[in-house]
Formats: C-alpha cells, sequence, structure tokens
C-alpha cells in the first residue's frame, strides 16, 4: 500500500520545489571526510537546542570512522508532508525524529523499518526489556517496536512556595486540595480580572487528567475507543468546573499563550497574570534554576518553587499522567539504515554489548541533561553521569522518577492517532469553552472517531 495519498498529489509540484529551498539553508555543509558514509538526519530542533543536536552528532562522528551525520532542520509544522514527498520522490532522509503520535500510520503503509530490521539478534531481544514502559509504548504498533526514543517528556505541577506561602498553604497532595488552593488564591466570587490565579486546567491536557483519573482512552485489548468512559467523563466535569466557577472567557483569555515554548518567561515567575500552580514538563526545571541563579546575582529573593506529581481523586492513579516523547524512525528506502541505527544506539544508550552499553549510557545522558530531556532507559538514568545531574537538580529527579511509572500513558499509538487526539482535544474545548456538557461532547467526538477507525480498517 502506498503512503502517499492521492489527494496530495496535486500540491507535489508545488512543495517539492518549496520543501527543498525551505530545507538548504540549514542542512549541514561540513564535508563528508574520506571513507565515510553519510547518514542524513532530519530534525525539528531550532535555536540553542540545534546546537546541542549539533554537539551530539559532532561527539558521534569522532568517535568512530565509518559513519557521518549530517542533522538538517527541518522548521515549520509539516515535516510529515515534506517526509511523504521525499518517500514519494525516492530520496527520504536516512533517519529522522519525531514527537507527534505518527508511528503506527506510517508504519501501517510501509514506510518505516521496524527495529528488529535494523538491529542484530542480541540487540532485538535486548531493545523492549531495555526500554521504559512509556517509552516502548511510544514506539510499538502491531506488536513490533518502529521507533527508538531518545528522549521522554513528562508532566507534572509546578508549584511558586512563595505564592502559596502567602495565603498559608501546602503543595497539593490530592485533587481536593488542588481545588482548595485554587479557591483560596482565587475566589470564584472575587472581582474580575484577578491578578493572579491558583490553577487552572488547559483542555489540551484531557489526556493526561483522563489518565489521572483513572480512565483509559483506547482498549488495546478489544480495539474499543473508550474516551467517553465514565473517568474521562468526569475528569473534563471537573477541567470544566473551573469555566464554571470564573466564567469560559476568562480562563481561555488567561490561558492563552501559557504553555509556549521554552525561553519566553514562565507564567509560574510573574507576580502579575501568573498562577500559583501550573502543570508543564521538565524542560522547566532549567529555566527555573536560571531564574533562582538571576536573581541571586542580582541580589533580589530567589523564587521557591518545587514539583508535585498530577494529584489524583479518591478512585485515580498516582504517579499518572500522559507522556510524549522524541522518536527516532528509520524510512524505508534509507541509503544508510546501518549509520542511522548506530546514531540512534550513540544518542539513546542502548546496546547490547556491554562495553558499547557503558559508553552509550554516558553519551544519552550527556544528551538528555543538555536537551532538558528524561532518558528513555532506566539504564541511562543509573549512569553515573546522570546521576550527578540529578544530585543537583532534584526537582528534574522527580520527572525521572515518573517516567518508569506504568501509568504514564501516551496518546493510543493506532494508526488514525492524530485524528483521535484532535478530536478528543477538540472535545475538551468545547465543553469548557463552548457550554457543551463533558458527557456530549466526549460521544460526539468518540464517535467521530470510532467512524473514522472503523473506515481504516476496512
Amino acid at each position: 500500500m502506498s503512503i502517499f495519498p492521492t489527494r496530495w498529489i496535486g500540491v507535489v509540484v508545488l512543495l517539492v520545489a518549496l520543501g527543498a529551498i525551505a530545507m538548504l539553508p540549514m542542512a549541514d555543509s561540513q564535508p563528508l571526510p574520506p571513507g565515510r558514509t553519510a547518514v542524513i538526519f532530519w530534525h525539528k530542533w531550532g535555536g540553542g537546542e540545534r546546537l546541542v543536536v549539533q554537539e551530539i552528532a559532532d561527539r558521534f562522528n569522532a568517535s568512530q570512522n565509518e559513519y557521518f551525520v549530517r542533522p538538517i532542520v527541518m522548521p515549520g509544522n509539516n515535516l510529515d508532508l515534506k517526509f511523504f514527498l521525499s518517500y514519494a520522490g525516492g530520496d527520504p532522509p536516512d533517519l529522522l525524529v519525531q514527537d507527534g503520535p505518527v508511528v503506527a500510520d506510517w508504519a501501517s503503509r510501509g514506510a518505516l523499518m521496524a527495529i528488529d530490521e535494523l538491529a542484530s539478534a542480541d540487540e532485538a531481544a535486548l531493545v523492549d526489556e531495555w526500554l521504559f514502559p512509556a517509552a516502548r509504548r511510544l514506539g510499538s504498533f502491531d506488536g513490533r517496536l518502529y521507533a527508538l526514543a531518545c528522549g521522554l517528556d513528562i508532566r507534572m505541577l509546578y508549584y511558586n512556595q512563595r505564592k502559596l506561602d502567602a495565603h498559608h498553604l501546602a503543595p497539593p497532595r490530592t485533587l481536593a486540595e488542588l481545588d482548595h488552593i485554587a479557591d483560596t488564591i482565587a475566589p470564584p466570587d472575587a472581582e474580575l480580572p484577578l491578578d493572579n490565579f491558583g490553577y487552572l486546567p488547559d483542555s489540551r491536557r484531557i489526556w493526561a487528567w483522563g489518565i489521572v483519573f483513572g480512565g483509559q482512552f483506547y482498549d488495546e485489548a478489544t480495539g474499543e475507543v473508550t474516551a467517553d468512559s465514565e473517568p474521562i467523563v468526569r475528569a473534563l466535569e471537573w477541567m470544566k468546573s473551573y469555566c464554571d466557577r470564573y466564567g469560559a472567557e476568562e480562563v481561555l483569555s488567561y490561558r492563552t499563550g501559557d504553555q509556549s515554548l521554552a525561553g519566553k518567561e514562565f507564567p509560574l515567575l510573574r507576580s502579575k497574570h501568573g498562577y500559583a500552580i501550573l502543570m508543564d514538563g521538565q524542560w522547566r526545571v532549567r529555566e527555573m534554576i536560571a531564574a533562582q541563579d538571576a536573581a541571586r546575582e542580582r541580589g533580589e529573593p530567589e523564587p521557591k518553587w518545587g514539583v508535585v506529581p498530577l494529584p489524583p481523586p479518591p478512585s485515580g492513579r498516582k504517579d499518572a499522567g500522559w507522556v510524549n516523547g522524541n522518536l527516532f524512525i528509520v524510512p524505508r528506502g534509507s541509503r544508510n539504515a546501518a549509520g542511522a541505527w548506530a546514531f540512534m544506539k550513540f544518542w539513546s544508550g542502548f546496546a547490547a554489548d556491554a562495553d558499547a552499553a557503558r559508553r552509550n549510557e554516558a553519551e544519552a545522558a550527556r544528551a538528555c541533561i543538555a536537551g532538558g530531556w528524561v532518558p528513555a532507559s532506566q539504564h541511562v538514568v543509573d549512569s553515573p553521569e546522570f546521576q550527578q545531574y540529578l544530585a543537583s537538580a532534584p526537582q528534574f529527579a522527580e520527572f525521572v522518577r515518573l517516567a518508569a511509572s506504568s501509568d504514564q500513558i501516551p496518546v493510543p499509538t493506532i494508526v488514525g492517532a492524530a485524528y483521535f487526539r484532535k478530536q478528543i482535544e477538540d472535545a475538551a474545548a468545547e465543553a469548557m469553552y463552548k457550554g457543551k456538557s463533558a458527557r456530549e461532547a466526549l460521544k460526539a467526538a468518540s464517535d467521530r472517531v470510532r467512524k473514522r477507525l472503523a473506515a481504516l480498517r476496512r
């Protein structure tokens, strides 16, 4: 089955030229050393993270004399389309990294090589066990591993201790305590607009709270969509209750732009139009530490802060939530799949041989520290290099602890996952901001997903 949808053929002529032009300025221009074979690696990171990726590639290139990785930044949000164009033209990259729910769709169309096609027999026997459960889920489809995670993203609640102290509050351990903090700092009957909120849910995080409330969005055993099950309905009803307290417009306005990219001002640190508690990922730890260092240099009071797992209701799950990550995938048709696999192992930390594993785990630790990523394996976490880092950043260690939890669950890794994700997030937004009941919104969205999945299976 072709991976190139016929409905895209009409745009190929225009986009091939545009896509080629877009990638050229971002390519590595280093000459290929004699005796090496190139590994063309597409990735999404710009700015400072681009330098992190280049440094990892440089270390790999210096570590051996057989392959030479060329990182190429693919800017914009159309990496999937650019990939399909390159695949249809018979010239895909050797390796690319993705963080969206695409593995099942691409693998089902024959576009990806499975890890057991790239790995030796010893490696194939070890890699599943080596990965955290969340990393294994993210990269698997139909019983086979198609993607190797090089870093995970975990969410927790960040809290501003000074804002809590002002109201004699402690960090929340239960959902009731989180609600109490929200009502204390921003009383629902207070005059709007408020200077700060205690906490506000984000409609996109239905994936996290649905799991925390004890639900699952998809039953892998039966293939049934369960996004409108009672625990997830209760989760969305709880999220919607904040809009009922403060007004949907106020919540939507306040939340707009809060989950901005790293490098912008973190709302937890704002004295006005900020929060006492906010859900976000482990990459914010570096920003918080940097803010403390900057305040110390200026002779100002340092921010006091910490992190806690998403607090569950009485019937919910502890240490639970939604996880995603950066996934290495090798297109079928790669000209240098062996080189791609060697680089994947170097960055992620995997190897079957003990000596190579020790070296790769150290390199993976360096990569995760530099990029702000949670390792995909406990073996990397246990490396001396990463343990030394965790000793200096105990808040990051909490994210790492959660990465090992079997209740850190991604968007279902099934064909149609991107559609599934959008429908559920749109349903949450309809309930929170447009007044639709949580049950009706989730039922309508789940029915659309069921219809789409049935068509894809046929």
